[in-house]
């Protein structure tokens, strides 16, 4: 992928934006999960929900009080793989802090034809895609504001969103030995 942007430099986009930060997930797992304490915990049988607020949640929280939106789809296979079953288990940290996080199986989503891709719409006018490695490896970012990009980002959320499942409703529905 041309043009690829260290993470670092959007991240300021989380405080920056003005009314909605909306994500879609698709990635069966991340490296970064993988590679982190809190993985290693919730290997061990911790419970995420308990843990203190880490840097993400205290923004989403200020953000959230501040009336503004952060919103998130991600796509997950049936059964979920053990990516998808660590965000399950630490979204709802997020959940707590204000995130509304939503599921979609991904038999749906290939039936709405949406995109195996990640990325962030902000205010719907700025599109942040992600590109990884294959062993789900963040690679950087590009940045679109062009038209049809927004547009497109838009109709994806908007399908995604209809489709998706309130995070504690989508858990109960997952078997726990999954």
């Amino acid at each position: 992928m041309a043009d690829l942007l260290p993470f670092t430099e959007v991240a300021h986009l989380f405080q920056d934006f003005e009314h909605t930060a909306w994500r879609l997930e698709s990635q069966q797992g991340y490296a970064s999960d993988r590679e982190s304490p809190k993985w290693t915990r919730w290997k061990a049988g911790q419970d995420l929900l308990a843990e203190p607020a880490d840097e993400w949640r205290l923004n989403v929280a200020k953000q959230v009080a501040l009336g503004k939106r952060f919103e998130r789809v991600r796509v997950v296979d049936a059964p979920p793989t053990e990516g998808q079953r660590f965000l399950l288990a630490s979204g709802l940290g997020n959940v707590a802090a204000g995130e509304d996080i939503r599921n979609l199986d991904r038999l749906t989503a290939a039936r709405l034809r949406l995109p195996v891709e990640d990325f962030w719409l902000f205010d719907s006018r700025l599109v942040v895609r992600f590109a990884f490695t294959e062993a789900g490896e963040m690679l950087g970012v590009t940045m679109a504001e062009a038209p049809e990009d927004v547009l497109r980002a838009c109709q994806i959320r908007d399908a995604a969103w209809h489709y998706a499942v309130r995070t504690a409703e989508y858990q109960s529905r997952v078997p726990s030995d999954a």
